[in-house]
């Protein structure tokens, strides 16, 4: 029997007004949880260990990061993909995307098991149009469009190199995607489809149990769900559009939840008053955590 998911209640841990904040990654070897406001174009890492803050500022607008070694990470940017030293503002690699759609940003990102990177684009002006996709960057840094026609990207969450789950916003729709070893999708069906009231599903993260943990942007809540769809539990925030989450901490139980300020009116942030901040969860499950992302030796001889 899988044992009922208990949580504590939502902690803020850095009051602030993200616009749009995002991109949630635990790094353990920095103690740190590293969040995103895409509008601000900011990266911000919390040590959690000291407590210290720190603010990087960028170029363009940023959707994601994801970590390869020490302090290089890849960044979602706006038309470019970039390998960057955070310490040392070195720009080691920049890949270009989608530069025919230049109304286009790369919106969430995350690693799989096998270290690949994941990330999707999505309409920055937000308007009803389907010109969002699905990448995948393998250990040679080839690039390949997995999936098409989406309105806004959000996630995925994996639960291994072949299954994951991946979501279309403004579709209201969680997918539950099968690929084969060439990175071809060989199934995919609707997981769940959020109701009017249930705001929108944003990012998510899976469990040890293989349970979903879903953001609800204008929703005020974290959603899971288990393998079969079924809601099991829910976790009430003091913010309205949650974003992200992931999870880390010492002990991998700790989830972190990032919020955002976008499109709410007065009203809304007296009753939200914590809107835009980032929080943490304490909970009796352990997460999945974002793998490093894995570069062939080739590849790695040739960039560091």
């Amino acid at each position: 029997m899988t044992k009922k998911i208990i949580t504590s209640q939502p902690k803020c841990i850095w009051k602030s007004k993200n616009i749009l904040g995002e991109g949630t990654l635990w790094v353990k070897e920095h103690n740190s949880i590293y969040s995103v406001d895409i509008k601000k174009r900011q990266i911000k890492v919390l040590n959690i260990k000291n407590n210290k803050k720190k603010i990087i500022k960028l170029n363009k607008q940023i959707g994601f990061l994801a970590h390869l070694k020490k302090n290089i990470f890849f960044l979602g940017l706006q038309g470019e993909l970039r390998i960057a030293d955070l310490k040392s503002k070195r720009v080691i690699k920049s890949i270009p995307i989608e530069n025919n759609l230049p109304n286009n940003r790369i919106n969430d990102g995350k690693t799989d098991t096998k270290g690949r990177l994941w990330f999707g684009t999505m309409d920055n002006p937000e308007r009803s149009i389907k010109s969002g996709s699905l990448y995948c960057l393998d250990q040679n840094l080839n690039l390949h469009r997995v999936d098409k026609n989406y309105y806004i990207t959000n996630g995925p969450a994996f639960l291994d190199h072949n299954n994951f789950y991946h979501t279309d916003s403004r579709a209201k729709k969680i997918y539950k995607i099968k690929i084969n070893n060439e990175l071809k999708i060989i199934k995919k069906k609707v997981f769940i489809k959020f109701k009017p009231n249930e705001g929108v599903p944003d990012g998510m993260t899976v469990d040890k149990n293989k349970n979903l943990w879903v953001a609800h942007f204008h929703g005020a809540c974290i959603s899971v769900f288990n393998t079969k769809s079924k809601l099991i539990h829910r976790i009430r925030f003091p913010a309205k559009n949650i974003t992200n989450c992931t999870f880390g901490g010492k002990n991998n139980n700790e989830l972190f939840v990032s919020t955002a300020t976008k499109g709410m009116n007065k009203s809304d942030l007296q009753k939200f008053r914590y809107s835009g901040s980032l929080f943490s969860v304490k909970t009796n499950v352990k997460g999945f955590l974002q793998k490093k992302i894995i570069l062939s030796n080739e590849k790695k001889r040739s960039l560091l």
